[in-house]
């Protein structure tokens, strides 16, 4: 049986699967650099980690002896992924186990930029009654822009219609036939940022989608159009939205990632018309443990011999000698 190193805080039921498959688990709280993450998956088939510590090219070419690595949750930019193929690595993560909690924390900012909650809260707790001040907007009749139609995507646009609202999505690698949701027109990205009021961001982070809330598109959207982005902080250019902010061509904001995490120097910070949180889409306890389950599943599977249902590399890793089955 093999060993397997779990970092990030993954929630523990990850290691009780693992433990009951016969493989020994080493744990780590919290963020591991590459040379302690190195250092302490000695002799490890396995590791699995969240979305802070970087599983790079280095840390890879130091360890031969690793087979998988799995990303408890779905985005796996902190995964050197190229590399990992290289190397025989599997690629493997939990694409299914946050979406809900994905899909409710972009309500609960959809809903906190609408009425801004967050600043009204923060004059009540100064003592200051300012009722007048905080004049928003309702949801019902508004057109979303859903940029990103997979599962949280589609949990969000589901939802958005129940609230009264006219969907439009922009996905390029789904169909109308494939979309999962009745009434949602699959349109344009430029359909998108021009008639819509919200827009909600859903997009992996690739090349291609790379700052792809640009000044450029930026400038192409509705004045007083407001923006909601709980996928991945680097699809938006932040200092082009400071300044869309500032000029008032974007109503508000409302992010939960950036493009440097931790946030401590963005351009967005201390603007009035913006609502921030620290990167907790996936932040319920219900959340953790699906996707603890879920990648633990899945590197039991590759460490068996036996193909992970979410594997994001099998054919390039085994071309290059993958070793499964411990």
């Amino acid at each position: 049986m093999a060993k397997v190193m779990i970092v990030d805080n993954v929630a523990p039921e990850a290691a009780q699967i693992l433990e009951q498959e016969g493989h020994e688990v080493r744990t780590e709280a919290g963020k591991l650099d590459t040379p302690d993450l190195i250092a302490a998956c000695a002799g490890c088939q396995g590791l699995i980690v969240r979305s802070a510590t970087k599983v790079t090219a280095e840390f890879m070419a130091a360890r031969p002896e690793l087979s998988v690595v799995g990303r408890a949750g779905v985005g796996v930019d902190n995964i050197d992924i190229d590399a990992a193929s290289e190397h025989g690595i599997l690629v493997v993560n939990a694409p299914t186990g946050n979406t809900i909690a994905a899909a409710e924390h972009t309500l609960a900012l959809m809903f906190a930029l609408a009425r801004h909650i967050p600043q009204a809260m923060d004059t009540l707790c100064q003592g200051r009654w300012e009722r007048k001040r905080f004049l928003g907007v309702e949801l019902a009749g508004k057109t979303l822009g859903v940029l990103g139609l997979g599962r949280v995507g589609s949990a969000v646009a589901q939802r958005a219609e129940a609230l009264g609202m006219r969907v439009l999505a922009y996905d390029p690698y789904i169909s109308p036939e494939q979309v999962a949701v009745p009434n949602i027109k699959l349109t344009s990205f430029n359909d998108v940022v021009r008639q819509a009021d919200f827009i909600t961001l859903h997009l992996p982070l690739t090349d291609e989608t790379r700052g792809i809330i640009s000044k450029q598109a930026l400038a192409q959207m509705k004045p007083g159009v407001r923006l909601i982005n709980a996928a991945r902080g680097a699809l938006v250019d932040e200092a082009a939205l400071a300044d869309a902010l500032k000029s008032g061509q974007v109503a508000g904001a409302a992010l939960d990632v950036f493009a440097e995490e931790p946030c401590t120097n963005s351009p967005l910070l201390g603007l009035d018309n913006v609502v921030m949180t620290p990167h907790l889409g996936a932040s319920t306890k219900e959340a953790q443990v699906h996707v603890a389950v879920e990648v633990a599943k899945q590197v039991a599977d590759a460490l068996a011999g036996r193909r992970p249902k979410h594997c994001l590399n099998w054919e390039r890793a085994l071309q290059q000698g993958a070793a499964v089955g411990m």
